[in-house]
């Protein structure tokens, strides 16, 4: 190994002080921040907000400091449906519901696979990738899905926001203390010879505490609801009691089933045209595993626009924190000008940043509307945030082709929406990935 010498710091700082721009930059870079400094001129102009195909959308809702971006455009996507269904202008699904059983759900799978891996060293990889973030706020859409399946949807008034679901960090840091004491016992007590069945029994006991802190926390879920609302129209309508399940087969009706994760990871270890599932990812015991199908970008775009084209909007994941800028809502390669701050070429490709941890999938929006140019292609794409009315244009981003090409790499589509070869790709059963891999990666 080579050592930083005097001599190599004097080189450094020579080179430096040899291009006068770097002193200019220096002094804006040191009162502004790198993004500031950096923000390309002419990017809002080429990113406008205005669309060809646009899909309606409700009231922009807002996540405040919680990691729940994946049920609230879950939900956003939904609740679409509630609103042409009911003769809604808008309306809201409770976001601290699903958020109240996840929570209970990934506690429960936690311990089944503390139970499951009582064999493995503690030390192991397996065990502390378990212990790292068993109660995180992140997720897929297929957790989202499982949730959703069981537990059903309810209006926000009928569970609304409290102060730990708007602001999660404290709740999962109690829970998730807890649940590392369960899991000391549960191995403890298997080291002392103690059978599954009699750790199961001594589960069941740590997910009654686990209930009672989460009701302490977010409040009690309700059992069934009598939705009282005046539509666009103005006319006051009351339905009949209900549970959420049957809430969500009457007045949403998607068929999950029928839906389908596309990803885009071009990375050697994950051949196209292949299905893949992750070990150890999921919420709910006896759900339906998390599954890709992972395809070219260019076949995802189709798919997103041939949703949107038949007036549904698309749940998608990316990384929003690379070109981006919050306060105007663009989503652009150029949106910075970071070569030129620092004199140096940023070359990793989309492959490279997956390979050696750069970027990957963090955050779930919805794409509701698309620009097509005179050739009918997609220039720009319409995003619907979940961080309330003040970034972007009221809530509303706006992604550039190029960035889907980038930083894109999930969406959800309706099966019918692929060709006949690419549904026919669904019958293969998937490949496990590693828990660690970055196709693992949850949206917060």
């Amino acid at each position: 190994m080579t050592e930083i010498t005097l001599s190599d710091l004097d080189k450094f700082d020579k080179n430096f002080n040899a291009d006068s721009k770097n002193e200019i930059v220096m002094r804006s870079v040191f009162k502004n921040g790198i993004f500031p400094s950096s923000l390309a001129l002419g990017s809002e102009v080429q990113d406008q907000h205005t669309f060809s195909i646009e899909i309606l959308a409700g009231d922009i809702t807002n996540q405040k400091k919680s990691g729940r971006c994946w049920m609230f455009s879950a939900l956003n996507v939904m609740r679409r449906e509630v609103m042409k269904n009911l003769n809604l202008k808008t309306v809201e699904l409770s976001q601290s519901y699903p958020l109240f059983f996840d929570k209970l759900e990934k506690s429960n799978y936690f311990l089944e696979n503390i139970i499951e891996t009582k064999g493995e060293p503690v030390e192991g990889r397996v065990v502390t990738f378990l212990l790292t973030d068993p109660l995180g706020d992140g997720g897929q859409w297929d957790m989202f899905a499982n949730l959703v399946r069981k537990y059903g949807v309810v209006p926000k008034q009928y569970m609304k926001e409290s102060f730990s679901s708007s602001e999660t960090r404290a709740m999962d840091d109690v829970i998730t203390t807890k649940l590392r004491e369960f899991a000391t016992v549960l191995r403890d007590a298997a080291k002392n010879g103690e059978s599954v069945s009699d750790l199961r029994n001594r589960k069941d006991e740590m997910m009654n505490t686990i209930y009672r802190m989460l009701c302490i926390s977010l409040g009690k879920p309700p059992v069934n609801f009598t939705f009282e609302f005046n539509d666009k129209d103005g006319k006051f309508v009351r339905l009949d009691t209900m549970t959420p399940v049957e809430f969500y087969e009457k007045y949403v009706k998607t068929d999950l089933d029928e839906t389908i994760s596309l990803i885009n990871s071009p990375t050697a270890d994950k051949p196209f045209n292949k299905t893949y599932t992750v070990q150890f990812l999921g919420n709910v015991v006896g759900g339906k595993d998390v599954m890709y199908l992972n395809l070219t970008i260019d076949e995802l775009k189709q798919a997103a626009l041939n949703q949107l084209k038949d007036g549904k909007a698309v749940w998608f994941g990316s990384d929003i924190g690379k070109c981006a800028d919050r306060e105007s809502g663009v989503m652009d390669m150029n949106i910075h000008n970071l070569e030129g701050i620092f004199s140096t070429h940023f070359g990793l490709t989309k492959e490279q940043r997956l390979d050696f941890n750069d970027s990957r999938m963090n955050h779930a929006m919805v794409i509701n509307g698309v620009n097509l140019d005179e050739n009918g292609k997609p220039n720009r794409w319409k995003v619907e945030n979940s961080w309330g009315d003040v970034p972007g244009e009221k809530g509303f981003f706006v992604m550039s082709d190029s960035w889907f090409d980038q930083f894109v790499y999930q969406i959800v589509v309706e099966k019918k929406y692929l060709s006949k070869e690419q549904q026919n790709l669904l019958a293969q059963s998937p490949l496990v990935l590693q828990p660690w891999d970055p196709m693992g990666s949850l949206a917060l």
